[in-house]
């Protein structure tokens, strides 16, 4: 029997029926698009069918398929059972709504290989209660969201090499048409990611597609590697075919491969953490769009970790390496950058805030000249909390991907920061989400400071401002004039040149 006060909405293609819990309604497991399986693999999404009757929305969808094992250790949690049948997203709204609320769209990191929207720590009933409308999606991952073949060319009336970010822009579409019945508010949608998640924000700023379908943007640890060339993309498909036995592929044989082959596939086999630059989505790198400042102009937020360096060792980047090799090949840019990074000592040490500021900061400061050019706003912040119990563990600063529990005030409800959190970490998750959500209601071309413990300036023509979120790993939260000016405007001149993978 049907639970009476069970929460019911009806979509464009259906009722649906969710659950609450603490005065929060949600709603999971929303297919947003159709299936793309079977002869649907390697296209572009399509609308979900109609249904019939009330549909149950209690429970997560399948995820894309990935390693379990790898998004249980750096993803967030257990992304549960895999299918090729992912595109669904989840909606979280107070049970109590009366105007219609801003609405927060969550991209998921984890080099777009990993991770889902309905894992633990981005349960989005916290930032629900703070009176907005959350969603979090799954997209295709790994090469069923990025893949060029021959043999694919000329299926569709455009070129698509991007079946992931199509999936966002189709689920943004899904949002315009149908969280009004959830309680938001279609002209107020904010966009926002991690890692990953954030270099997918960075590319719908950056792509024709994705204009209006959002209004405000937060970037989180986004990076500066460059897209993949189509042409790269095509050479890759081909030789990952010849794996397979299929040295001149059809189409057909292709999407004949089955799903789980293709996750486990090693360098040089496997995607790059980045898009490809070349399809209809992206007809031009993220990276000269933002140099251009012919990025949509909506407002921005972005920031980045004091230890993003901590993800380097994923792509098995050696820190010291990076430094020794400067040494032998660019001795006078080591000299350059050790007049940078005065009373840093060691090749490991200067290697890790050099990578940091490379792949990481630098984009903060790219993204703000941009935006100064553009004439819209941009809140830049630099994340440095820690866990008061954890200090000894992340003796260098925040991890990377640290921030997300602070964001969605979810610290001490996931694994492992219930075991060692306190009332003053709660106390600070609680400010950072009230920042975001600050951002999502407040954010305009007409609103120069966010309101919180320390009033938020908007980085304006000539007005080079950063919020530091963290003081040396402790609480507190203080403004910082021309942060590392010196060091983004060297990297912004030559990271296109020295940011890769190799």
């Amino acid at each position: 029997m049907q639970n009476p006060t069970a929460p019911v909405v009806e979509t464009r293609q259906g009722k649906l029926i969710g659950f609450t819990q603490d005065n929060v309604d949600a709603w999971c497991g929303i297919p947003y698009a159709a299936p793309p399986v079977g002869q649907w693999r390697w296209r572009s999404p399509r609308p979900p069918e109609p249904w019939e009757g009330l549909r149950p929305a209690t429970a997560c969808s399948a995820s894309s398929w990935q390693s379990s094992e790898y998004c249980q250790e750096l993803g967030g949690g257990d992304p549960g059972q895999f299918s090729e049948d992912c595109l669904y997203l989840n909606v979280w709204s107070p049970s109590s709504r009366t105007a219609p609320l801003p609405v927060m769209v969550w991209l998921h990191g984890g080099g777009f290989t990993i991770g889902a929207g309905g894992l633990p720590p981005y349960n989005g009933a916290p930032l629900a209660r703070r009176d907005v409308v959350v969603v979090t999606l799954n997209y295709r991952l790994g090469h069923l969201g990025f893949f060029a073949h021959p043999a694919l060319d000329g299926e569709e009336d455009r070129v698509v090499h991007n079946f992931a970010l199509l999936d966002q822009i189709a689920a943004l579409r899904w949002v315009q048409e149908n969280i009004a019945a959830f309680g938001g508010d279609p002209d107020n949608i904010t966009l926002f990611g991690e890692s990953a998640g954030a270099r997918s924000v960075l590319s719908l700023l950056a792509s024709p597609l994705a204009g209006g379908l959002f209004h405000k943007a937060i970037v989180q640890s986004g990076y500066t590697l460059p897209d993949t060339p189509r042409e790269q993309a095509l050479k890759k498909g081909e030789a990952l075919a010849s794996h397979f036995g299929l040295e001149h592929a059809t189409a057909e044989q292709l999407r004949a491969i089955p799903p789980e082959s293709f996750w486990p596939l090693e360098a040089p086999l496997n995607i790059a953490p980045a898009p490809i630059v070349g399809d209809c989505v992206l007809p031009e790198a993220m990276l000269d769009v933002f140099f251009a400042a012919r990025q949509h102009p909506v407002p921005i937020m972005i920031g980045s970790n004091s230890d993003e360096a901590s993800v380097m060792a994923v792509f098995g980047i050696d820190l010291a390496g990076q430094i020794q090799k400067l040494r032998r090949e660019r001795r006078f840019g080591l000299g350059l950058i050790r007049l940078l990074y005065p009373g840093v000592k060691g090749d490991e040490e200067l290697g890790r805030q050099v990578c940091r500021d490379m792949a990481f900061t630098t984009m903060g400061f790219v993204v703000m000249q941009a935006q100064q050019r553009a004439g819209a706003p941009c809140w830049r912040y630099w994340f440095d909390y820690v866990a008061e119990a954890e200090h000894a563990t992340y003796v260098n600063g925040a991890w990377h991907g640290n921030e997300v529990p602070y964001v969605f005030d979810t610290l001490g409800q996931v694994e492992p920061s219930r075991q060692y959190v306190n009332e003053r970490d709660l106390a600070f998750a609680a400010q950072v989400a009230d920042y975001w959500v600050n951002f999502a209601r407040h954010a305009s071309s007409d609103r120069d400071v966010l309101k919180g413990p320390t009033n938020w300036p908007a980085c304006r023509k000539g007005r080079d401002v950063l919020l530091r979120l963290g003081v040396n790993k402790h609480a507190g939260f203080r403004l910082e004039n021309r942060f590392m000016r010196a060091r983004m405007s060297l990297f912004k001149r030559v990271m296109k040149h020295h940011v890769s993978l190799d």
